[in-house]
């Protein structure tokens, strides 16, 4: 038996403002498309034949009270214009019938890029270990191919999203989430 194994994924985001940090979170779930569902947080492992989908096209298989897994990643402030960043990485090797690793990462201080470079970097870091390669993120990151190259016969490929927002000027919470949302066909 397989067991429940996700065949698609997407991604997405959100910010939320509010007087209650609950409801900041929820407003945030809300902009991101998720807040219908029942969502239960998994770790990082993006498996192996699964297809990465448009954050439309999987909102259209979500439905109200639908048990959802996903990893994600969380931040709050009520301090105003502190600066809070979430971001969700991916690395997983070409070959798409390995299995790959997500990564969550939640920080103060930190810009939009700085967030989605720090997640990629850290999933990219994981799932080389697990390989038992000690990978040198400063020589093994190809800029023109987008690609971690590790040696003649392996790479992996990335992909991050983040949402960094200001604390609100009037000490509202301010929650930031960023989301890797599995589905099961």
């Amino acid at each position: 038996m397989n067991g429940m194994v996700p065949t698609k994924m997407f991604f997405t985001k959100g910010v939320g403002h509010h007087l209650n940090k609950l409801q900041s979170f929820e407003m945030a779930l809300r902009e991101a498309g998720v807040e219908k569902c029942n969502l239960v947080a998994v770790s990082s492992i993006f498996p192996p034949d699964c297809r990465i989908i448009s954050k439309e096209a999987g909102i259209k298989h979500l439905v109200p009270g639908q048990i959802t897994y996903v990893v994600m990643a969380k931040e709050s402030t009520n301090e105003p214009g502190r600066m809070v960043s979430t971001a969700i990485g991916l690395a997983r090797p070409k070959d798409s019938k390995q299995y790959g690793y997500i990564s969550e990462h939640h920080a103060f201080g930190h810009t939009q890029r700085k967030a989605a470079d720090f997640a990629e970097d850290l999933a990219a870091t994981m799932l080389a270990t697990t390989l038992g390669i000690d990978l040198d993120l400063d020589k093994a990151w190809d800029e023109r191919k987008q690609v971690y190259k590790i040696d003649h016969r392996r790479s992996f490929v990335s992909r991050s999203i983040a949402q960094t927002a200001r604390g609100h000027k009037d000490g509202l919470y301010t929650t930031v989430v960023a989301l890797a949302v599995m589905l099961f066909e």
